[in-house]
């Protein structure tokens, strides 16, 4: 279930188990649908060491093309998940895990809420993604700077929408100095606000 309008947006301090609950489920998607993939990524907060985060691992599957996503759709399905298109955000496929059971694989394990994405290789959103986890990654003084961001955010508002859109300015700050053009930044700027 997404967060409401009103409901408490929760950052919380980093936690080790986050790396370790997503090489659980990157062994699964490798399983399942390794062929088809170029790569599995863990993005966002999460996926960067010491960061505050809601809790929501973010699952980038990297795919050549639309062909190979057409492929995977499916076996993603029979595994409990609901294919919900690009959602706005052109080559980012995003799939909702229908119960906390989802990757259902028949072992009865409750998996850590997540979001799912397929991308295509190459694609803005993919690249937004990689170059903002790792440029945090590197830079503990800015990755402390968003961890402030989005704790005063989360005690701000309720509406995803607004803390969503409160992190724009940073996060595109550090995407046009990482090598996104003019256009690519407008474009990821005008997709937070309309969220």
């Amino acid at each position: 279930m997404e967060t409401g309008k009103t409901d408490p947006i929760l950052v919380t301090e980093y936690s080790s188990a986050w790396p370790v609950q997503f090489g659980q489920l990157s062994d699964i998607y490798k399983n399942f649908i390794g062929e088809y993939l170029t790569g599995i990524e863990h993005v966002g907060s999460t996926a960067v060491p010491g960061l505050p985060a809601k809790p929501v691992l973010d699952i980038d599957l990297i795919v050549e093309d639309q062909r190979k996503l057409a492929q995977i759709i499916p076996i993603l399905e029979l595994l409990g998940y609901e294919y919900a298109g690009e959602a706005g955000i052109p080559d980012r496929h995003a799939f909702i895990a229908k119960s906390s059971k989802t990757p259902n694989i028949n072992s009865g394990i409750h998996w850590p809420k997540h979001h799912l994405y397929c991308c295509i290789d190459g694609s803005t959103s993919l690249r937004n993604h990689l170059l903002l986890r790792d440029q945090l990654r590197k830079d503990p003084e800015l990755a402390t700077a968003y961890g402030k961001l989005k704790k005063r955010l989360a005690a701000q508002t309720t509406d995803i929408d607004k803390y969503v859109e409160g992190k724009t300015e940073f996060i595109t700050d550090v995407l046009g100095k990482s090598g996104l053009n003019e256009q690519e930044l407008q474009q990821i700027e005008h997709q937070n606000k309309k969220m």
